[in-house]
């Protein structure tokens, strides 16, 4: 049997081995395909996932159903099986319309792809569409920049989630860096990218509801939204993470394990932490800050015992007086200049966690 059609199996067992981790009583609200490649996932494949899923698990009635997906694999036939399967919403990873750089970024659609795709998923009765675009690109001036916001929102889908370019050391553009074969843009040009980005969203009718991810008035991403407010969650197969609340659970990236450990001996292969309270408290600052509800500073108190009114009491004053913030009621929300900032201001604020 193929790897793709074990991992299947295997991830079908590893459904009913992992049934109760979020309680017999729960229901699903969210389901989110996502990491990887799923979008290349055949329409029985699905059909036997979703089939394992409704033996073990209640999913609620108006359930969010998402699937990640490429842009070269939405073609007008795989839509059609996405469209006659439960899946309800699509997440698709755009990153630019500009040919150069999705040659740079290693993308295997072109810029061609990009728009027609999106075309292709509302004609075949997609509407709940979000997709990804990258700024701080390498480029000798705004203008693609530009461009490639331009074309997203002419696109009229009701979600857009927008990343700053990373360079992490084990990937194509750290070994590039390493070796002198690319140069990032300075930290205001990819700034600049952000600012131009926030100004547009309001007239094009999108709020920002956390610092990457923007939304029509009530389209947020039910999925991640509650990753944020720190809602349990389950996740399956290889690399994937979990949360119940007091723990999280890592598998294993290696998919040939994956597959032996489920598949002949039964068993699901988890690393389990256990977070400390200081490893709650600076979770919830790191997720609430970048979300448009803030930080709530009575639930840190009460249910971390974190009190940053007394401990960082100058600083919380500092980012008031810089308009990087803003603290009313008890909630402080990061202001757009406050946002250009945010891991620094969580980095300060982890300190009085710790």
């Amino acid at each position: 049997m193929a790897l793709k059609g074990k991992l299947v199996d295997a991830l079908v067992r590893e459904v009913e081995l992992r049934r109760d981790y979020l309680g017999p009583q729960a229901t699903l609200d969210t389901i989110y395909f996502g990491g990887g490649t799923p979008s290349l996932l055949t329409a029985a494949e699905l059909d036997t996932l979703f089939s394992a899923i409704h033996r073990h698990f209640k999913i609620a009635p108006q359930a969010e159903i998402t699937l990640e997906a490429n842009p070269d694999d939405l073609t007008a036939p795989k839509l059609a099986e996405l469209a006659a399967s439960p899946i309800n919403r699509l997440s698709i990873g755009l990153q630019s319309f500009h040919e150069p750089h999705l040659r740079l970024m290693n993308r295997a659609h072109s810029a061609v792809e990009s728009a027609r795709c999106v075309r292709l998923a509302q004609d075949a009765g997609f509407e709940n569409i979000s997709v990804d675009l990258i700024y701080g690109v390498p480029a000798p001036d705004h203008r693609i920049w530009e461009q490639d916001m331009a074309a997203a929102f002419a696109l009229g889908v009701p979600h857009l989630s927008c990343y700053a370019l990373t360079i992490e050391p084990d990937t194509v553009f750290g070994r590039r860096l390493r070796k002198g074969q690319f140069t990032p843009p300075p930290d205001d040009f990819v700034a600049r990218q952000f600012e131009m980005l926030l100004a547009q969203i309001p007239a094009h009718g999108y709020e920002q509801y956390e610092i990457s991810n923007f939304c029509l008035p009530g389209r947020e991403s039910r999925h991640n939204s509650n990753y944020w407010r720190g809602v349990p969650y389950l996740g399956l197969g290889p690399s994937a993470h979990s949360f119940d609340g007091v723990s999280r659970e890592f598998a294993v990236a290696n998919n040939a394990r994956y597959v032996t450990s489920l598949l002949e001996q039964n068993a699901v292969p988890v690393t389990r932490e256990t977070l400390s309270p200081t490893d709650r408290a600076n979770e919830y600052l790191m997720t609430s800050l970048r979300t448009a509800r803030g930080c709530d500073l009575v639930r840190l108190r009460q249910e971390f015992g974190v009190d940053l009114r007394a401990q960082r009491a100058d600083y919380l004053r500092g980012l008031e007086q810089n308009q990087w913030a803003t603290l009313r009621d008890e909630v402080l929300i990061l202001t757009d200049q406050g946002k250009l900032l945010a891991d620094h201001i969580t980095l300060e604020l982890f300190q009085a966690a710790g």
